[in-house]
């Protein structure tokens, strides 16, 4: 089986953390050793034995590339300073949300607000006994320390906690390390009382430990957090030596359990309950109010201990009612050894599920997107997106560790925003990475509605597209696709949406457009289509000819010849490497038939992946180029004379995490599934509309010509590069089997997500409809024209079959059709008049 689906999937979470406590200044007290260890005292000095604090040591050297010390660490967090450490290991945690338990005692530790300047949502989380310590280490309502009674105390304390509940998520409580966890919620007033009296007595600061005053405390909580719906977490299981961890065991909860007028306040076990998993386990799956919480237990135990205590926990626990948390406190590398390591123990434990028959691969999947982010957002009902559930991540993808790369903040560093447009130009807003992380990361960069309308000739919309200056949007950062820039350290890059404002998607959105049709797939059809682009490109120089300056081939060898790569071997040298340090993996790459010409294709993913990886390969591609002297250009038709470059994309269909294109056996008559042909029927039956998308320029359709590779007929081949379609048996593939089709029309021009959307569109069509394909074509179609349509001969054409197809409309959108055809009318319109401006499309594309 295979796992690379789960692993990205995972990956891609934007965790949410529901248990963590505030960061300390560099100059606290608090020993950063104890980042790494719970111990406290003498026993703090073995703690560097022990195999979670190497292997931690180990991952934080990793992180800021020091040596493999505490020494080094140190000094290197000493001279990058907290706000940019803690920028660096939020960016890699990929956190979208925090919760905040302010009730640890640290010295110097920051506020609430300050960790707002990291993560998009923080949430308070309210110790109970901190606050009841704290209203006792007040003056008495009668300025008479033995004038608090329990009456006065109880009457200060729900005041207290009423007043604080909109500012709040949840309460916790610490009773395990103060009384244990036998709680007695019947505790009469005469207990609660004397141990008041008790407490008062000891002087201050106050610190309760009195197992009646803890257990009335808790018990007036549970009253609160039943009535005001609020959740209540409940240490239990390890943590220092102050706590007697035979108190902790969650099995002393039953009183609390089995009392009926708390049945419904929503419980968490905290910590994995830590060596008490299996017990936490149990309570979780008999009592519907126990949900359980894993952090501390990762990532401060060893990697057996991690993975044997988080399967444990689902040896009976419901996966809806499991949540990551890092336990993060004092420093922050604390959140990103919790975050990581939450990541690779859940991968671990989900594999192994689905090894051993307990899950399905898609179980898995929701598994681990329930786990560390939509359990908590639901259980806790907080405000942020969960965008573990836009797009389906149920299929292969080339690599995983897709995290969020840190961007130093100072002046010269910068993060480019990047969109494309209709007319399928990349487009990006510039700004600096303290304005990117402290405003633009939450709440975009306004754009003018006129920039989706605009041509490929002049920055304007064009008057058909229904476009105009009237109107501003949204370019939101989707912080998943936040990379470091590979040839430009300093600068980092993202992928954004368009929205009218926060969580309303403009309509005319190509990432939001390819995001509303894969959902159309997998909810009517339990599919998903995984997408590969082959990226064809020219390598031009600039020379001048009688004082003019022209863009000639750099080299002009034949196809594959060994000698083109050699001259663009010191290109590809830093092409592969950049590709691949962005997450997109590379198949093979070789010099074309044209002149200085060479093909890059991409591995196989999820759709909207495969549309993300092309908009950055194209951007690898040119921008190493031009470090090297040369523009890169993916024009369809750079010379007239010569071959075209292509987009050429490879499709199929994937249910489960399996490959559902193939036929199941040998007796299916074109090695396709039932599956497989009618959507491949669909978007051979709808290909005329598809081209004004796939060859958005009157210059594509100079490139589609019979006898050129290119699909100028309308029909399908096994294997037959002529035909528009082409079904393909790659190597590995059973014998006869089609594992995939490719469409030969897309080319370079085009905008990735569009694309993919329209063709996703037209197989849904297909599979609706059930339609069946025509017979294959096993020559060229040039030879037998006259029994073929021939596809759009120009972009006109295109459009006005797009025009008239009313199904594609419906699934796209009128109103973006009508503005894909008006950027279209406005290409036709400009090129028929200006022929030779088609020559500074390299400048463009």
């Amino acid at each position: 089986m295979e796992f690379k689906e789960l692993k990205e999937a995972i990956d891609q979470v934007e965790l949410v953390d529901a248990h963590s406590h505030n960061i300390v200044s560099l100059d606290s007290s608090f020993p950063f050793i104890r980042t790494f260890s719970e111990a406290t005292g003498d026993a703090l000095s073995f703690a560097p034995h022990s195999l979670s604090f190497k292997r931690n040591l180990r991952e934080v050297a990793q992180l800021y590339g020091t040596e493999v010390s505490l020494e080094a660490i140190e000094k290197h967090r000493q001279t990058l300073g907290l706000h940019s450490l803690t920028t660096k290991c939020f960016n890699e945690a990929r956190i979208s949300a925090l919760l905040v338990d302010d009730g640890l005692k640290l010295d110097k530790k920051h506020d609430i607000e300050w960790h707002r300047s990291f993560v998009p949502y923080v949430g308070r989380v309210l110790r109970i006994e901190t606050l009841a310590e704290q209203i006792l280490d007040e003056e008495s309502p009668d300025h008479d320390d033995s004038s608090w009674t329990l009456d006065s105390f109880t009457k200060a304390f729900v005041e207290r906690l009423n007043s604080l509940v909109p500012e709040i998520v949840a309460l916790k409580t610490v009773a395990a390390y103060r009384s244990g966890l036998d709680i007695d919620t019947h505790v009469s007033k005469e207990v609660a009382e004397n141990g008041l009296v008790e407490v008062l007595q000891a002087g201050k600061p106050v610190r309760i430990g009195n197992k009646g005053l803890i257990d009335y405390i808790l018990t007036r909580s549970l009253e609160v957090a039943e009535r005001c719906d609020l959740p209540l977490q409940i240490h239990t299981g390890f943590g220092d030596k102050d706590l007697d961890l035979r108190l902790s065991n969650p099995l002393h909860l039953r009183t609390l359990l089995e009392d009926k007028r708390f049945a419904k306040c929503r419980i968490v076990l905290l910590h994995a309950s830590y060596p008490f998993s299996k017990e936490a386990s149990y309570l979780s799956s008999v009592y519907p109010q126990v949900y359980l919480d894993f952090g501390l237990a990762v990532p401060k135990l060893s990697v057996h201990g991690m993975v044997s205590s988080i399967k444990e926990l689902l040896d009976l626990a419901p996966t809806k009612k499991v949540m990551f948390s890092t336990d993060g406190y004092a420093s922050p590398e604390t959140y990103y050894l919790g975050a990581k390591k939450a990541r690779e123990v859940i991968f671990l434990v989900l594999r192994d599920a689905c090894v051993s028959g307990d899950l399905s691969l898609m179980e898995a999947i929701d598994a681990a997107k329930d786990i560390l982010s939509r359990n908590a957002i639901a259980f806790y009902k907080i405000d942020v997106v969960d965008t573990s559930s836009s797009i389906p991540q149920s299929i292969i993808s080339p690599k995983s560790q897709m995290e969020e790369p840190h961007v130093q903040e100072d002046s010269s560093s910068f993060v480019r925003v990047i969109w494309v447009d209709t007319s399928g130009q990349q487009r990006c807003r510039i700004v600096q990475a303290q304005r990117f992380n402290g405003s633009v990361k939450k709440n975009g960069i306004g754009l003018t509605h006129a920039s989706m309308g605009m041509t490929s000739f002049y920055d304007g919309p064009a008057d058909e597209s229904k476009l105009t200056g009237v109107g501003e949007i949204r370019l939101v950062p989707d912080l998943s696709t936040k990379r470091t820039i590979p040839w430009t350290k300093q600068e980092s890059m993202v992928l954004a949406d368009m929205l009218l404002k926060p969580g309303e998607a403009w309509e005319y959105c190509p990432r939001e457009t390819l995001r509303r049709v894969t959902n159309v797939l997998k909810d009517e059809f339990d599919l998903v289509m995984n997408a590969g682009f082959e990226n064809e490109f020219y390598l031009l120089k600039n020379v001048v000819r009688e004082g003019k300056e022209e863009y000639v081939p750099f080299e002009v060898g034949p196809y594959c010849a060994t000698s083109s790569y050699d001259a663009a071997s010191p290109i590809f040298h830093e092409i592969i490497p950049a590709l691949e340090s962005l997450n997109i993996t590379v198949e093979q790459f070789h010099a074309e038939s044209g002149k200085g010409q060479f093909e890059v294709s991409l591995g196989h993913t999820i759709a909207f992946h495969a549309a993300d990886n092309l908009v950055y390969t194209r951007e690898v591609i040119r921008s190493v180029a031009r470090k090297h002297g040369l523009l890169a250009t993916f024009v369809p038709k750079y010379d007239l004379c010569d071959i075209g470059s292509g987009s050429h994309v490879h499709i199929s269909l994937w249910k489960n995490g399996e490959n559902v294109f193939p036929a199941s056996n040998k007796s299916s008559a074109h090695g396709m599934s039932s599956i497989g042909e009618e959507f491949m029927a669909g978007v051979l039956f709808h290909l005329p509309s598809i081209f004004a998308v796939l060859a958005p320029l009157p210059n594509s359709y100079d490139r589609i010509q019979p006898n050129t590779f290119s699909g100028a007929f309308q029909c399908w081949g096994k294997e037959n590069r002529e035909a528009a379609i082409r079904t393909a048996s790659p190597p590995g593939a059973h014998d006869g089997l089609v594992t995939n089709f490719e469409i030969k029309a897309c080319d370079g021009s085009t905008n990735p997500h569009f694309s993919l959307a329209i063709i996703m569109a037209a197989g849904i069509d297909g599979l609706r409809r059930h339609l069946q394909l025509p017979d294959p074509i096993d020559t060229n179609p040039a030879d037998v024209s006259a029994t073929l349509k021939r596809l759009p001969e120009t972009l006109s054409e295109a459009v006005e079959a797009l025009k008239k197809d009313k199904v594609l409309h419906e699934l796209l959108g009128q109103n973006l059709v009508v503005a894909i055809t008006g950027v279209r009318k406005s290409e036709v319109e400009y090129y028929s008049k200006n022929p030779d401006a088609c020559k500074q499309l390299i400048h463009r594309y």
